[in-house]
């Protein structure tokens, strides 16, 4: 007589689970398999991977580490799963999103269905408007220091499902593997890159930061994307009281706010009058500060908002930089098009929203480049390359993004 199986998953979830992986795209893990071939024999993958989960008998293999350099200087290390995993990880992401998610605050905003961080953004530039001050916060490495005991005691708060739990602990004790072979244990942290990290972060900080703050500063609204967020505070006084009692939080909850990038800034604007030195901060790519803005009578004034921030222009030109497009002489303008295409794009979609004359240099620089592509591989002077650029502008707008955009020389 078969015995039943330790653990009851219904076999759908793991094809819905599949489907999520592959619209996710991603890279290969340790075992160097790919989406496609994990595909080629996707029905006895699944199976197999079905089998050893209900049995209890699933065991993740290491987390590639894969270390990329910070924007703002230092390593940032991303845990990529294998495919498996990934997939494993999703299938109880179905499970756990629909109970965790409605006990999340309204001003949680990363990874979560229907909300964005253009949607933090905008409510983050609303409240500048009513409140004179904002405690910008930093938490020292968040992913790799969370607590897995304490993340482990808030999950157990919401579920009592014994396969999710178990195998929640595999994947947080699951050790990094390096190019090289060697390997390093993991006693505590998130590795960034898993399926169900952002979930569990979230998860962590709604009990570490969220639930906090409504319980300490209930009139203190804030927005938090992830590990990242702001404060805002009607007094200076009161953003002082918030980023200390904010440390001693943290530090219950054993993690650390970075001193040196977590700051209390003024939103100095017209009817702001105080002499203060810190009047910008940079949430999710966008620089809040002091700007001229008109009223719909046009008159000049000063007011506070977002704008695309001067690290991710800067980033967007190294990137463009280091596609060398002049150079690619060997291929069409249509293919040079395609290379940068998805990048011009996406970064265009997400700063467009506020100010977007702000976007102009880096796209002007773009096009100069462009320039010197017709130059190198026609031989024109520059005057006659930017004539051609300009009538191709014209008569094909829709090569380029930021034509379409508006960006022309």
């Amino acid at each position: 007589m078969e015995t039943s199986k330790p653990f009851s998953i219904q076999k759908r979830m793991f094809l819905d689970a599949w489907l999520r992986v592959k619209e996710n795209r991603g890279a290969e893990g340790i075992d160097k398999e790919s989406l496609e071939e994990f595909e080629n024999d996707l029905k006895n993958n699944l199976y197999k991977l079905w089998n050893r989960m209900s049995s209890g008998s699933y065991f993740p293999s290491p987390v590639k580490a894969v270390e990329i350099p910070k924007k703002t200087g230092g390593i940032r290390r991303l845990g990529v799963p294998t495919v498996s995993d990934r997939v494993a990880q999703a299938v109880a992401l179905a499970y756990l999103e629909p109970k965790l998610e409605p006990i999340f605050c309204v001003d949680s905003y990363g990874y979560r269905p229907g909300k964005s961080a253009i949607d933090a953004v905008g409510v983050t530039r609303e409240r500048c408007w009513r409140y004179n001050w904002v405690l910008e916060y930093d938490i020292r490495g968040a992913f790799d220091n969370i607590d897995h005991e304490l993340l482990q005691r808030a999950l157990r708060k919401h579920t009592d499902c014994k396969w999710v739990l178990l195998y929640t602990e595999r994947w947080l004790k699951a050790p990094f593997q390096f190019m090289d072979g060697r390997q390093e244990k993991r006693n505590k942290g998130i590795p960034q890159g898993g399926i169900i990290s952002p979930l569990l972060m979230n998860l962590f900080m709604h009990y570490a930061f969220d639930a906090w703050m409504a319980r300490t500063f209930r009139k203190a609204p804030f927005a938090r994307y992830a590990d990242d967020g702001v404060v805002h505070c009607r007094t200076e006084a009161e953003a002082r009281l918030i980023r200390e009692s904010l440390g001693k939080r943290f530090s219950q909850c054993k993690l650390e706010l970075h001193p040196e990038k977590t700051s209390i800034i003024y939103c100095k604007d017209a009817r702001r009058k105080l002499d203060y030195d810190k009047v910008k901060f940079t949430f999710l790519g966008y620089d809040f500060q002091p700007r001229m803005a008109a009223n719909q009578q046009g008159t000049i004034f000063l007011s506070y908002g977002p704008a695309v921030g001067r690290a991710a222009k800067k980033s967007f030109n190294k990137n463009i930089r280091e596609m060398q497009l002049h150079r690619r002489t060997d291929l069409s303008l249509a293919e040079i098009a395609s290379l940068c295409k998805a990048q011009v794009r996406g970064w265009i979609a997400y700063f467009r929203h506020y100010r977007p004359s702000a976007l102009s240099l880096p796209l002007h620089c773009l096009n100069y480049r462009l320039v010197r592509w017709f130059k190198q591989k026609y031989g024109y002077t520059y005057r006659k390359a930017r004539h051609v650029l300009k009538t191709i502008m014209v008569v094909q707008p829709k090569t380029f993004p930021h034509w379409e955009f508006g960006i022309c020389y």
